[in-house]
Order: structure tokens, then C-alpha cells, then sequence
């Protein structure tokens, strides 16, 4: 989980290219595992395999992460061996484990449960293998030497701050009806997420700006499991029924674009009208939902960028040279502090979507 100082959360988001140029080093050389053939003055072969384990196929992020994983590391002249854990946990950790046994020089893990796979990171530490937590943080082991993602906390900041913006701009005088939900409680971003959103609307839950009328505010009251769609409509729906018979719901915190679908779903299941909905990952359907003025905002956390600073990462490893890392201080496992590259993310709603999105082959054909 991470830890954090009242500075770190007072660090202003900026341009990706800005934050490269600023990035420090790790001081300390990486663990690339030796030479494994011919590299030059590298850390490791040219050709060497890179393995990238990755979860379920729960967003179209994680999809698309795949074919840019197989495209960029061929691309680079690596061997890729880019795998999804649709099975659950222990298929990742099994995969994990092949990975290691096949000698691949990194491995790239997006957890599934960033807390259940010590054993089989230990093993590819063991092995020689460089590990790199991309996008959800692996816990509780010393076994994980970088960590690669958009500022999470910020993505909650950035939801907090939209929802009582959205709230603000459609009545403009509260108090204002909300409810909270959390991503699933496996996924060590969902409570970064939650957290971060609650920094900004905690303090108008106290000043009593805001109401939790089913009084559900703990992140554990508020998770959906398996971040799946269908068990957040489910408790939008108890939430509707036992809440709401007489009262207006003005908002809903929601983690991410899936979940946000399915609350609206909800919400126009129950008769009521669509409140502010947040959202996160642009996912197509979510981004034209927001182009019709159904769900107020999502995150622009682009697949492409992180894929891409994920493979720099691998390149500077296989060339012996030091990884640019911009946090060393926030991401605290439980076990040790990672080493991290955070990329800035980007709130979209409906307002700005069209700059957004601006280079987004898919969805700047949406915005016109």
C-alpha cells in the first residue's frame, strides 16, 4: 500500500516528457542477472526473453496492454512471453514460475493479488531476473526492484475533486447525496484509489457538504469484488431501494468506467435520474456515455505510455544502465520502498475530452 507524506501529496502533476527529464537514477546498479550471452558492455543478450505476466481480462486496458507488451518487446529485439492469468491467482503464480524457468532476464508482473506472489518473485530474484511491478504494486516481499504506474493517489484525487465539481456545476448548493465505491479489495491500487479520492471529500463529508445517506464511508463497506460490473449493479441496487425512496442521489464515487456503467444502469433501472458518476480507464463505451452526457468523468490513463516506459525500463536494464525512477519515497510494500516511475494521469469529462484524446486513434474519433 502506499505510504505517504503530506509533501509527496502535494506534488503537482506534470508532463510526462517533464518528469523524465527530472527523473533521478537508482543509486545503486540494478540485479539484471549477469550477462546470458553475448551483450557488449550490456546487462544482458540483446534477444534475452522478457517475460510480462499480466491478470484477468477484466478492462479494455489490460487487453490492449497485451498486443503493445508482444509488439513493443519484439520491436526492441527481445523475446516476449506475454501472458494473462484468466484462471485466478495461482495461473499467474504458475505462470510466474515458468517464466523463470524458461531464464527470462525481467519479468513484468500486473497482479492479480499483489500480496500472493512472493514465492514465485523470490524465485525469479533468485534466478538472476530483474522483477517490475507494473501498474499494481507487488506487497510484502523485497523480491520487486521497480514499480511502474500513473500516480494512483492522484487518480483518486482527480475522481474526488470531479465529483463534487460535476455535483457543484449541476446544483450549485449542496448539501449533496453521494455514495462510495471502492475497486476490489486483491488489487493494491483499489484502496490508493479510494484513499486518495476520500483526501478531498472527506473533508466535506465533516462539514457536512457531503452526505453517505446509506452511511457506508469505510473502504471496506464500499469495495466490489473481483472489480466486477455486476456486483457494483447489485449494490447500487440495495443501496437504491433501502436509501433512496424519497431522496435524490446527486453522486456516486465510482473506481473505474466499468463499475460506473453499471451504477447508472442501475440508477435508470430504479426510475431515478443519472447522477455525477465518475469513472476511470476510458474505456470506449464509458467515454461515449460521457460524449452523451450520462457519466460525468473517467481517467485518460493511456495504455500506450505506460507499456512504453515499461519497455525503457527493460532497455536500460539490458544495457546495463541505470533506471529512471522520479519516486523513491511513496510506494512502500509492507516489506521495502520500490524504486518508481509514476506518469501524470489526465481527468476527462465531457468539457475536454476532444483535446484529451486528441492523439487516441480510437477514441478522438468519438469527441467530434
Amino acid at each position: 500500500m502506499r505510504m505517504f507524506s503530506r509533501a509527496a501529496r502535494a506534488v503537482a502533476v506534470v508532463g510526462i516528457a517533464a518528469l523524465a527529464l527530472t527523473a533521478c537514477g537508482r543509486s545503486e546498479p540494478s540485479s539484471s542477472g549477469g550477462t546470458g550471452g553475448a551483450s557488449g558492455s550490456g546487462g544482458f543478450a540483446k534477444d534475452a526473453l522478457i517475460g510480462v505476466a499480466l491478470p484477468q481480462k477484466t478492462s479494455e486496458n489490460w487487453v490492449l496492454a497485451e498486443q503493445l507488451f508482444n509488439d513493443g518487446l519484439k520491436g526492441a529485439g527481445f523475446k516476449g512471453d506475454v501472458q494473462f492469468a484468466n484462471g485466478g491467482v495461482s495461473e499467474q503464480q504458475n505462470q510466474i514460475s515458468a517464466m523463470v524457468t524458461k531464464g527470462a532476464k525481467v519479468i513484468i508482473v500486473g497482479a492479480i493479488d499483489g500480496s500472493q506472489l512472493g514465492t514465485q518473485v523470490q524465485q525469479a530474484k533468485a534466478s538472476g531476473a530483474t522483477v517490475i511491478a507494473y501498474d499494481r504494486l507487488l506487497k510484502n516481499t523485497d523480491a520487486v526492484d521497480y514499480y511502474v504506474a500513473y500516480d494512483n493517489y492522484k487518480v483518486g484525487q482527480l475522481q474526488g475533486q470531479a465529483l463534487l465539481d460535476g455535483m457543484k456545476a449541476k446544483k450549485p448548493s449542496g448539501p449533496y447525496n453521494i455514495e462510495l465505491f471502492a475497486g476490489s479489495p486483491d488489487d493494491a491500487n483499489a484502496k490508493v484509489f479510494f484513499d486518495g479520492a476520500m483526501s478531498v471529500l472527506q473533508p466535506k463529508i465533516d462539514d457536512k457538504t457531503l452526505n453517505v445517506v446509506s452511511g457506508q464511508k469505510s473502504f471496506e463497506q464500499a469495495v466490489t469484488q473481483g472489480w466486477k460490473a455486476e456486483n457494483a449493479q447489485k449494490r447500487m441496487d440495495t443501496l437504491l431501494a433501502a436509501n433512496y425512496t424519497s431522496a435524490n442521489l446527486d453522486g456516486v464515487l465510482s473506481p473505474n468506467d466499468t463499475l460506473a456503467r453499471a451504477i447508472i444502469t442501475s440508477v435508470k433501472g430504479a426510475g431515478k435520474a443519472v447522477p455525477i458518476v465518475t469513472g476511470q480507464d476510458s474505456e470506449v463505451e464509458s467515454v461515449k456515455s460521457i460524449m452523451a452526457g450520462e457519466q460525468y468523468s473517467t481517467i485518460n490513463k493511456d495504455t500506450r505510455n505506460l507499456v512504453n516506459k515499461a519497455i525503457d525500463m527493460v532497455k536500460q536494464l539490458q544495457a546495463g544502465q541505470k533506471v529512471d525512477v522520479n519516486d523513491e519515497k511513496s510506494y512502500n510494500n509492507g516489506v521495502k520502498t520500490v524504486p518508481a516511475f509514476l506518469l501524470p494521469p489526465v481527468i476527462v469529462t465531457k468539457a475536454n475530452a476532444k483535446e484529451a484524446y486528441a492523439n487516441d486513434p480510437t477514441l478522438s474519433k468519438l469527441t467530434q
